[in-house]
């Protein structure tokens, strides 16, 4: 009888308050609406970042891919034929059209070159970059010796250090020889140090 009147008191209490009691259908109605509310959000939440992840990728690789290159090496060019150069005894200056890809930029620069004739009869090449600051060695008739305008470096016809404040003598290139034309590869050298030392 007494355990009759909790139930009814209950039944009224809902009845008047439209608030269930605790164990009633009405909230574990309740609770199954909360957890799927929830997974839905987790569900949206982790196909959000999914998708921006896999958006992101092609970005992240255009971005970082040219940090993760290195600077394409320089290619032979031809200086002329090697009779060209067998008749002097000075150097004789040239130009070449270097092409270079750098990550996004393809830099297409003229670069000077000094060719000389050794007393043994080979033929060298020289850049015309000064081993010291990096200004361009020119040639001085006169004293029949190179000098290098900025800081007054003096070299020998051959390219050797007299004076000045240059570290070293000039670079010589790589160059050779194919089907009688004198051929070079430049190359770039690091400055203000004794041993020559190629650039990447």
């Amino acid at each position: 009888m007494i355990e009759n009147t909790k139930i009814q008191r209950a039944i009224n209490t809902h009845q008047e308050t439209g608030v269930h009691p605790i164990g009633s259908a009405g909230s574990q109605h309740k609770t199954i609406r909360t957890g799927r509310r929830t997974f839905l959000g987790w569900f949206f939440g982790i196909g959000t970042v999914s998708i921006g992840a896999m958006l992101s990728v092609p970005l992240f690789r255009f971005a970082l891919d040219p940090l993760m290159r290195t600077t394409t090496a320089t290619s032979w060019s031809d200086l002329g034929p090697e009779s060209d150069f067998s008749e002097t005894s000075i150097p004789q200056k040239r130009s070449i059209s270097i092409t270079q890809v750098d990550g996004w930029r393809k830099v297409v620069t003229e670069k000077p070159v000094y060719v000389i004739k050794k007393a043994d009869g080979k033929l060298i090449v020289l850049t015309s970059v000064c081993p010291h600051l990096g200004c361009a060695v020119k040639w001085n008739d006169t004293g029949t010796q190179f000098k290098c305008p900025c800081h007054n470096g003096v070299f020998t016809t051959e390219g050797k250090l007299m004076s000045g404040p240059p570290p070293r003598d000039m670079d010589e290139l790589e160059s050779r020889s194919v089907d009688g034309h004198l051929q070079v590869r430049y190359q770039s050298f690091r400055q203000l140090v004794k041993i020559k030392e190629e650039l990447a």
